[in-house]
């Protein structure tokens, strides 16, 4: 993995081969952060990556200037992967050592950009029940987005907080926004 932009660019980071991870490809990395640098000013967005793996979205975030990133995975490896990285870097990650589904239902934080790479393997069930989750707890801010990373085999487009879809390679990332009702309740 490299960290394609921002304070930490071009520094790689390889994940030990006993861990059961697929990080983002720099492709698909390089046009996910273009897409949101259009979006947002990174250093003042709240970020929390979802089935983290070894922090490949956590630390592109955090070498763009993003100082408030959580990332959550199950996976003890990971997350220690994760938090020696981040102690050598100095990123200022926070690490939670959790199942995603688990977390989701106890969090009750908000966040501009909730990002999610669940296994390619997953049902689509759990990847509704993963969306369904975040809306209906109400977890992200006003303007924010959740996006999820799948395979083109997973279609996610039915949702109802589904907005639009960008394809590379293999790769697909779906974004997803409160509906209009789900705004103005949150706001109230």
């Amino acid at each position: 993995m490299r960290i394609v932009s921002g304070k930490y660019r071009g520094r790689r980071i390889s994940a030990p081969n006993n861990l059961p991870v697929r990080p983002t490809t720099d492709m698909a990395k390089e046009a996910l952060f273009n897409i949101l640098n259009n979006t947002y000013y990174l250093d003042e967005v709240s970020v929390l990556d979802l089935f983290a793996g070894i922090g490949s979205i956590s630390f592109e975030f955090a070498s763009r200037g993003c100082l408030d990133v959580l990332a959550v995975d199950a996976n003890a490896g990971c997350i220690k992967f994760l938090e020696t990285t981040n102690d050598q870097l100095d990123a200022g990650i926070q690490t939670i050592k959790s199942d995603v589904f688990k977390y989701l239902e106890k969090n009750n934080r908000k966040f501009d950009i909730i990002f999610a790479d669940p296994p390619y393997a997953m049902e689509t069930a759990k990847f509704v029940k993963l969306i369904n989750l975040i809306f209906d707890r109400n977890l992200l801010n006003d303007q924010g987005i959740l996006i999820i990373e799948h395979s083109k085999q997973t279609d996610l487009s039915e949702h109802a907080n589904f907005e639009r879809a960008r394809k590379y390679g293999g790769n697909v990332f779906s974004f997803f926004e409160a509906t209009d009702a789900e705004a103005s309740n949150s706001t109230d």
